[in-house]
């Protein structure tokens, strides 16, 4: 998780309890935690929606396919473009 520690956790937990105090550090987790839930549910149904024009218009359907296919034919190949 970006490259930090136990010991580099333990200091930002502590930085953190000291500007913000005990008090605060619960409700500012569990903000944290609904922005991360509602960021990932958000990201979710982009998703979804994409998956949804892929499959509802002929074009994009026709392209994905294409591309399928040449990825498919550069992993038999061996071949990466480079």
């Amino acid at each position: 998780m970006f490259g930090l520690g136990t010991p580099e956790l333990i200091v930002l937990l502590a930085i953190a309890f000291l500007v913000f105090g005990g008090k605060k550090l619960p409700e500012i987790g569990s903000g944290l935690g609904k922005a991360i839930g509602s960021f990932k549910k958000g990201l979710n149904e982009v998703e979804e929606a994409s998956d949804a024009l892929k499959k509802n218009i002929p074009v994009v359907k026709e392209i994905s396919q294409v591309r399928e296919s040449l990825d498919k034919a550069k992993d038999f190949t061996g071949f990466t473009g480079k």
